[in-house]
């Protein structure tokens, strides 16, 4: 069988680690290329010894020279790097981009958010901002994929559906996000040495993490309206889970029934999307190792207001589950490849 060679830039940290150990299992890629920039000459085995049987290349410097050997680009590296290895993309290449580099449409939103300036404005408009489930095989028309954000994928795979059909009241949305902090990557380790990171609780970016930015460019073109919404982040004392708790007011007329209907009726054939019965209580522990995203329609005191919750491994599904996903449409793969 053919394989398509891929190549894994910023291939040691834990979202890199993560789809190295879902590529291996992916019956159509061959990992031709592994790159890094402090750890180069090393076996990837040496960050998780999972690793240790499989002939896997050892950790490199990037060369765009590489592009020629490669069918596809994975990047997990810092912002403003992807940017940069996107302009050297050839016509056979794919690169499926895992930061924030083509998640915004606009670059004067990316230089607010994330204080630098685009260096690819021209292959913004070449790109798509792509979860699976919604946009599906559009993908195929593109060679630039941006993969969301981890705390977006927990939020818009059940808001979008309903801010479709205009079931809620977009001018008070409550967002309460909780994550594992290796969504902060390894450098957190460092960054919360002295503030007890693995017995508390901690709320940060509160009313202007940059993924603002994505949750309102999304909820505005799904609505085709103005969107009103506060979204806090915590890390959490766990490695690995997103739990996302949303606070919403519905729509005269509008019942949790129909709510749970919708969003049955809008994700049925999306396999990795889970609608539970209504005021089903939800863990992390429910979604960890998995690319599942486990939803939950609550009821509360008052008739008119509803919770959700929105349950996701940060590493994989709010990571490398979905950029695997969105390959695997691009490249019409089983939707299932390299993700059982």
């Amino acid at each position: 069988m053919h394989k398509l060679k891929a190549l894994i830039a910023g291939s040691t940290g834990y979202i890199g680690v993560q789809l190295i150990k879902l590529l291996v299992k992916h019956k159509n890629i061959h990992i031709s290329h592994l790159c890094g920039n402090t750890s180069i000459g090393k076996n990837v085995s040496y960050y998780d010894s999972f690793l240790k049987k499989y002939k896997l290349p050892k950790i490199v410097k990037f060369k765009k020279e590489f592009l020629n050997e490669v069918d596809i680009i994975f990047t997990a590296l810092p912002n403003g790097e992807a940017q940069k290895i996107s302009k050297y993309l050839l016509k056979k290449n794919t690169l499926i981009d895992l930061s924030a580099d083509f998640r915004l449409n606009k670059s004067s939103d990316y230089l607010k958010w994330y204080k630098q300036k685009h260096k690819a404005i021209k292959n913004i408009k070449k790109s798509i901002y792509a979860i699976p489930e919604i946009v599906g095989k559009k993908v195929k028309d593109f060679n630039i994929i941006s993969c969301p954000g981890c705390y977006p994928t927990s939020i818009l795979l059940p808001l979008i559906p309903l801010v479709k059909k205009k079931l809620i009241n977009l001018n008070n949305i409550i967002i309460d996000s909780k994550s594992g902090y290796s969504g902060a990557g390894r450098g957190i380790h460092k960054k919360y040495k002295n503030k007890n990171l693995y017995e508390s609780l901690s709320a940060y970016g509160v009313g202007f993490h940059r993924h603002n930015s994505e949750i309102e460019q999304e909820l505005k073109f799904y609505s085709n309206s103005e969107i009103k919404f506060n979204f806090t982040p915590h890390l959490s004392p766990m490695f690995r889970g997103i739990l996302s708790t949303i606070y919403l007011d519905l729509k005269n007329g509008v019942s949790i029934n129909k709510i749970q209907n919708i969003l049955k009726q809008f994700h049925k054939n999306n396999r990795f999307i889970k609608i539970l019965k209504n005021d089903s209580l939800i863990s992390t522990n429910d979604v960890i190792n998995t690319n599942n995203c486990l939803i939950s329609v609550c009821r509360t005191k008052y008739k008119k207001k509803i919770i959700l919750l929105s349950a996701i491994d940060n590493l994989i599904k709010g990571g490398t589950g979905q950029a695997i996903q969105n390959m695997n449409n691009k490249f019409e793969f089983s939707v299932n490849e390299g993700l059982k």
